[in-house]
């Protein structure tokens, strides 16, 4: 830092990086690609990050005419995984000096209520996970760059889409089961009008219908434990033969199907294996600890927020879904013969 100083200025980086404070100026604006090459942009922004360097947004904002502030919209705030993707878009967002403001919208997956008095006035874009398409419109106006996380590409308002590779966790998922002789199936879903959910109930009717001698039931819960509990108990308690896999849409689902299970005397995995999604914390505090879909909500939030740069700077983002992986645990076995 420079003698006196007390706080590191553009000067003090240009001099731990080695480079002029043009390119300093140009990376931090975020003006850098086809003028400095990115290693030189990595070391700018890891000697800014070491010396605790912060630009004076407000000047710049000023000249800009854009607050640099993101508003990520998600329906609730009851499972770590929204957590997790506020972590990897903030992440991404504090590197090119953007702000992220996270809103849990209080109807959950809409119509989100409009947090500001103008959204138009305060923000540069909207990010939204796991909302409705069409829930938005207060937020976003006819103006505002959008970028829906899981959500269907087909229906989104014409924004452009960042998602996870659920199909293929679902695929995973069934294939283990059928690997592991199960041709009875419960599917315990999620009673909430999102497309992720309705994209898994498909892909799984789909990958099971492929195979003779299968058959599929469905019980829907809200998310919720004892409403899962609930749902559990009244599907097994149905006429006709029992199941003997329960695919849950995700993992509270799958620990209100634990207590379920209990109350009826079956035990996991000996009377019923039972599978989640998402691989929250909850999956390893109960027992046996749950084979469920591993999803990288930082990952996610950081490849969001990534799409949402691209689309404020006219670029078309990145695409791909990102992988998912499913992780084996206690709550799968073979079923037992009867």
């Amino acid at each position: 830092m420079a003698r006196g100083s007390t706080r590191p200025t553009s000067r003090d980086v240009a001099q731990a990086a080695g480079v002029s404070q043009a390119a300093v100026s140009l990376v931090l604006g975020d003006k850098w690609r086809g003028r400095v090459a990115e290693t030189t942009a990595q070391r700018v922004r890891q000697a800014a990050r070491d010396l605790g360097y912060r630009p004076n947004l407000a000047a710049r904002n000023l000249r800009l005419g854009h607050t640099r502030t993101v508003l990520l919209v998600v329906p609730a705030l009851t499972t770590e995984f929204f957590a997790g993707v506020y972590t990897g878009a903030a992440r991404v967002a504090a590197d090119h000096g953007f702000g992220v403001v996270l809103y849990p919208s209080p109807e959950g997956i809409g119509p989100a209520r409009n947090p500001f008095a103008s959204a138009q006035a305060a923000l540069d874009g909207v990010l939204a996970s796991s909302m409705a398409a069409d829930a938005l419109t207060a937020i976003r106006g006819d103006q505002l760059p959008l970028v829906m996380l899981d959500s269907d590409p087909a229906g989104s308002l014409g924004a452009a889409t960042v998602n996870l590779d659920i199909a293929d966790g679902v695929r995973q998922v069934a294939d283990h089961l059928l690997g592991l002789g199960h041709r009875r199936f419960l599917h315990l879903a999620a009673d909430v009008p999102s497309w992720t959910f309705e994209a898994r109930a498909r892909e799984l009717a789909a990958r099971l219908d492929a195979v003779p001698g299968t058959t599929l039931r469905t019980a829907r819960a809200p998310i919720s434990i004892e409403d899962a509990r609930a749902a559990t108990e009244a599907a097994l308690g149905a006429p006709g033969p029992r199941p003997t896999a329960l695919v849950c849409d995700d993992d509270k689902l799958a620990a209100g199907a634990y207590k379920g299970l209990r109350r009826l005397g079956l035990r996991v995995p000996d009377d019923l294996s039972v599978t989640g999604l998402d691989d929250l914390a909850l999956a390893t505090a109960i027992d046996p600890e749950l084979t469920t879909v591993r999803l990288d909500a930082e990952l996610f939030g950081e490849r969001g927020m990534h799409a949402l740069l691209a689309v404020l700077e006219g670029r078309v983002p990145d695409g791909g879904d990102i992988p998912v992986e499913l992780v084996v645990r206690g709550s799968t076995a073979a079923p037992r013969a009867f």
